[in-house]
């Protein structure tokens, strides 16, 4: 369980660094905690449950681009993320640099936070 919240923290937080950072990608007017809350709980979810599919579906597509395909996947992950919560995401374009930011700062806070 304490495995569970340390990720949700981690991800809200790297999304709402991800928002401050890029203008591409932000939270609607007016959003509060539970918005950012709810927005790292379903990237969560996602990343667990609907990311492992996809890669699945487009291993030979990703196995071609020798991996590259990933960053399109995590962009279509952000961009249903957006779809479920307060989060915008402003084209594919945007989306795809917010997938590679958020990536970078998850794995920041992950490296600031790892047990040893």
């Amino acid at each position: 369980m304490r495995h569970f919240l340390m990720r949700w923290a981690l991800n809200t937080i790297a999304l709402w660094v991800v928002s401050q950072l890029y203008p591409g990608v932000s939270f609607r007017a007016g959003a509060g905690l539970g918005d950012f809350l709810l927005a790292g709980l379903v990237l969560g979810l996602a990343n667990a449950l609907v990311r492992p599919i996809l890669l699945l579906i487009t291993l030979p597509l990703n196995f071609i681009t020798l991996g590259l395909f990933t960053f399109v996947v995590n962009a279509i992950i952000l961009y249903l993320v957006a779809a479920l919560t307060a989060l915008n995401v402003h084209g594919f374009l945007a989306a795809l640099i917010g997938a590679i930011l958020l990536s970078i700062v998850s794995f920041g806070l992950s490296l600031l936070v790892r047990e040893r």
